[in-house]
């Protein structure tokens, strides 16, 4: 692939397209990225690779794709320039062991295994949270893709970790939908139990607050060593301290999607058009994530890769509700954000998706 200097924007884009690799392809999260990526007018998919549908066509495990491609699974990367991994938690780092990468393809990595030390095998893995780290993730490498809960939880505190606004713990309630526990059937997935139910699960541990904890620590550093807006200057209250996060999953009968419920206690003397004033501030450059002065809803953003996030102010506590799709913006949708971003192309690149809603 070679690149020429795209003078509209600074960045660089392709004469040829990008070519793909996916391993692990055969989950949820690889069904959805194949989704976006044969439909995206950049890429060409040179190889899937898996250890257990080599020679299978990737349109009979993902059906819904039929006619829509003739590739088979195999064992072979082809040479691609940039590989997405979608591989279970802890088996990232063991593919790139195995298998001889070269130096100049890169890596988007949907597991967990470099969010929290990025550095492995000579690589720097950038966490990948555009809404925090756009110009990091556009001059990186390697990108750690954010977690889906993660993901929701971070786009309803970010505003206010960069404002330095988060002086007290931060309350979490959270659901998320069925294909969050990926696509092997378990005790807690199969239909009899999910249907018409909801449960907790890892109350306080869930893996995704070590994530969501350090990169809020990083967006108030960066807070402490810039200028804040005028008008909350006064009231900036930047730390280095790691949040506490008191974080309840649940399990929601539904097949996709995240809500999330998120408080903490207020800046004494801001009103709530100041909080929501700073939320539309904030991702006023993002193409993909919106305050809403109305309340949102979970279908407004399933089957895309868009992000909506409330705010209220009720009795000395700001509320914040975030909501995404947990395999578009909380996986597939923002890795392709990423890849966008590292290989000099506008930011939602094939990404216009339509909602489920009405």
């Amino acid at each position: 692939m070679s690149f020429r200097l795209n003078e509209a924007n600074g960045g660089i884009y392709m004469s040829n397209k990008i070519k793909v690799a996916i391993a692990g392809g055969t989950g949820y999260t690889g069904g959805e990225l194949f989704r976006i990526l044969l439909n995206h007018p950049n890429v060409e998919i040179v190889a899937a690779t898996t250890t257990s549908s080599a020679g299978v066509p990737v349109a009979q495990v993902h059906r819904d794709l039929i006619g829509e491609t003739d590739l088979c699974f195999s064992t072979e990367l082809n040479d691609p320039d940039v590989i997405f991994l979608c591989l279970g938690h802890g088996i990232s780092r063991q593919f790139v062991d195995t298998h001889d990468i070269k130096t100049e393809c890169r890596i988007i990595d949907l597991g967990n295994d470099f969010r929290l030390d990025g550095d492995y095998a000579g690589r720097h893995f950038v966490y990948g949270l555009c809404e925090s780290a756009r110009e990091a993730v556009r001059s990186a490498h390697d990108v750690a893709n954010p977690g889906c809960f993660a993901t929701a939880i971070q786009l309803a505190t970010l505003p206010l970790a960069a404002a330095g606004l988060i002086n007290d713990e931060i309350h979490v309630t959270a659901i998320t939908g069925s294909t969050g526990a990926g696509k092997k059937p378990g005790e807690t997935t199969h239909f009899s139990y999910r249907s018409d139910n909801i449960s907790i699960y890892k109350l306080f541990t869930h893996q995704h607050l070590a994530e969501i904890k350090q990169n809020l620590v990083r967006v108030q550093r960066q807070a402490q060593s810039s200028v804040a807006p005028q008008e909350h200057r006064d009231m900036l209250r930047s730390s280095t301290t790691e949040p506490v996060v008191n974080f309840v999953p649940l399990r929601g009968d539904f097949a996709r999607g995240i809500f999330a419920s998120v408080y903490t206690r207020a800046v004494e003397g801001m009103s709530q058009e100041e909080y929501q004033k700073l939320f539309e501030e904030y991702y006023a450059a993002s193409p993909f994530v919106f305050h809403s002065k109305e309340g949102i809803s979970m279908k407004e953003v399933v089957n895309t890769n868009k992000g909506l996030v409330h705010v209220e102010l009720h009795d000395g506590y700001v509320h914040i509700a975030s909501c995404i799709d947990n395999l578009v913006k909380g996986a597939a949708g923002q890795a392709v954000q990423n890849m966008n971003l590292m290989f000099g192309l506008p930011e939602d690149t094939g990404l216009h998706l339509k909602p489920s809603a009405f």
